[in-house]
């Protein structure tokens, strides 16, 4: 079993325990990451990046990936392939020899 599925079986066991399906429909699981993600974010504010919560940032981590997950099951991607081809995708608008070093978007480049 690939890793990724793994950790799709052992969410979706979590879930199905508690009766929590019927909570993440696409909308909610995608609020839920951009919440999740706000309170990763809380973690560095006022802040040096160095000074956020290791452990905290860890545990914020794994709650996005966590929903990013279920809702990728809810549409049917393999995690794996759809990463891979957003890499292949950013690689044809951020060729290397133009963005190599720069934070400039692709249609400044």
């Amino acid at each position: 079993m690939k890793e990724s599925e793994e950790i799709i079986q052992a969410l979706l066991k979590f879930r199905n325990e508690r009766d929590w399906e019927q909570f993440h429909n696409p909308k909610d699981l995608a609020l839920a990451i951009s919440i999740e993600s706000a309170e990763l974010l809380e973690l560095f504010l006022w802040k040096k990046a160095d000074d956020a919560n290791s452990e905290k940032v860890k545990e914020e981590l794994a709650d996005i990936f966590s929903f990013a997950f279920l809702l990728a099951e809810k549409y049917g991607f393999d995690v794996k392939e759809i990463v891979l081809d957003k890499i292949k995708t950013n690689g044809e608008k951020y060729p290397v020899d133009k963005a190599k070093g720069t934070s400039k978007k692709y249609d400044e480049l």
